[in-house]
């Protein structure tokens, strides 16, 4: 009894080695079908498809060409052919670094189950390529191309085909915009820019850019008119709220009245044709819409409730007012021209775009210019006035040549040394304005208004220019607050200033000719 338990023990046990010796067999035999390739395995010209169709996951898409790419789903997808290319990139020369032949267990490459599933269509073919596993030793994808073989990749397709719908659209492009020659802002603000390449009424060389105010031309900061049109040229188009936007839409994202239009003429140079010859320039329009709806109108109605609850004051309550106000939240959309896509902005592109009006991009300082070209300053502080003039070798030797002989006056002198380009001199001394310069550069605008002054003028300072458009100018400041002073520019109401600024500059003047 005992002995034939035993022989049966045996009998499996045998069984066991043969099956896996079989196994073993099979297995070494399917390794030795495996073999090194790097040949292209499949070459399809991406000129010649007329359809694209694959499933990715739960996720399936199918694109037909009829002269232009078509999305099967819905034909008023605006299909980026570049898009397109780029997926089928890949397959124009499809190489393989290894070669598995005559397969017939596909599972144990995940192609029985494909990660992504792909058909391609030609005039006079199709292709069906089935995306499996990744090879545990090479990291390698296994590919099928449906002859029979399995391919491992040496470029793995998947990394074309990771993509989503919003990936494949034809999306608005900000045009490369190498000079800008004008902007105009419509709507919430009411601007109108030129650019004047070789500058115009301004005493700074570097002003290109002036506001069009009636007849008046006004300078503008050049560095702040360029960041609000490099933030035009940064806008990033991808993030669409709708791909075809119906009237019904384009009202819901406010742009069917926009709250803003920003209208840009440029011109941009195209690469020579050949060494040596002179880039084409080109000129075009950009023009944005851009939508700004309120998402917090209840801020206000609740404030305005809280206020009768509480019974406050109606200074309180104007507060309050104008609290609800400030936090009141915006979404903003974009549209470019007559596009019928619509985009979603993100609150500080938008915020940015309508900061474009003369205050947020007038100068900032006082005095923009360079105080080498100021040839002679007239101060009036604490009810005296004093003159400073600027004066070179050349003006002193000329001066020089005027004094009667004999003649104390120590400017010529002072003037020519041959260390000092510019000398300054008050009441025939010479004396160091870099104080004044640096404290006058300090001088910014921390508000813009048109208030008249009601207070005392602190300071006031008269610069004459070596300029033939703007020879003179000048700043006075007066008094208005225990924080700032009202700053008048060539009589005309300007700016808040900091008072400790201005305190400084009276200081640095004080030091200066007072000792």
């Amino acid at each position: 009894m005992h002995r034939s338990k035993r022989l049966l023990i045996l009998v499996g046990v045998l069984a066991v080695v043969c099956a896996a010796a079989f196994l073993a067999a099979r297995v070494q035999e399917q390794q030795e079908q495996v073999e090194a390739s790097g040949e292209t395995v499949l070459a399809i010209d991406a000129g010649n498809v007329a359809s694209l169709a694959w499933t990715s996951g739960e996720a399936e898409y199918a694109f037909h060409k009829d002269g232009t790419w078509i999305y099967d789903a819905d034909e008023a997808f605006p299909v980026s052919a570049e898009a397109l290319e780029e997926l089928l990139a890949p397959f124009s020369s499809f190489n393989a670094a290894f070669v598995i032949r005559d397969v017939t267990d596909y599972a144990q490459y995940g192609l029985e189950e494909p990660e992504c599933t792909i058909e391609i269509g030609t005039a006079d073919a199709s292709y069906t390529i089935a995306l499996g596993d990744m090879s545990a030793m090479d990291d390698q994808r296994y590919v099928s191309i449906g002859d029979g073989n399995v391919y491992l990749a040496v470029t793995d397709p998947m990394d074309a085909f990771a993509v989503e719908l919003s990936d494949l659209i034809d999306n608005d492009e900000i045009p490369q915009m190498d000079t800008v020659t004008a902007l105009s802002l419509t709507g919430a603000v009411e601007e109108t820019i030129a650019y004047v390449e070789a500058g115009g009424p301004s005493y700074s060389d570097e002003n290109v850019y002036f506001l069009q105010s009636g007849e008046e031309s006004l300078p503008l900061d050049t560095d702040l008119v360029e960041d609000y049109l490099g933030g035009i040229r940064d806008l990033v188009l991808t993030d669409y709220a709708t791909y075809n936007a119906t009237e019904i839409e384009l009202a819901s994202f406010g742009l069917n009245d926009p709250a803003l239009t920003v209208t840009v003429e440029y011109e941009q140079q195209a690469e020579a044709a050949e060494e040596g010859a002179e880039p084409e320039t080109t000129a075009g329009t950009l023009a944005l819409h851009i939508g700004r709806v309120e998402e917090a109108e209840e801020s206000a109605e609740e404030t305005d409730a809280a206020a009768e609850e509480t019974e406050e004051s109606a200074e309180d309550a104007q507060d309050g007012e104008e609290t609800a106000q400030e936090d009141v939240q915006y979404a903003y959309y974009l549209r470019v021209g007559d596009s019928q896509i619509v985009y979603n902005l993100s609150d500080a592109d938008g915020e940015a775009l309508f900061a474009g009006s003369y205050d947020d991009l007038r100068h900032r300082q006082l005095f923009w210019g360079d105080f080498d070209d100021v040839t002679q300053a007239t101060i009036l502080l604490d009810n005296q006035t004093y003159t400073l003039t600027a004066q070179t070798a050349e003006t002193a030797d000329a001066a020089a040549a005027e004094e009667p002989a004999g003649s104390a006056e120590p400017t010529a002198a002072a003037a020519a040394e041959d260390d000092a380009e510019i000398t300054w001199i008050c009441n025939g001394e010479t004396v160091d304005v870099t104080g004044i310069r640096d404290k006058l550069a300090a001088l910014t605008a921390e508000a813009f208004t048109e208030e008249a002054p009601a207070d005392q003028l602190e300071i006031s300072l008269t610069l004459d220019l070596n300029d033939e458009d703007v020879p003179q100018v000048r700043i006075q400041l007066y008094r208005y607050d225990g924080a700032s002073c009202l700053a008048v520019f060539d009589g005309e109401p300007a700016a808040l200033v900091a008072r400790e600024d201005v305190v400084d500059l009276m200081e640095a003047v004080r030091t200066l000719l007072l000792g």
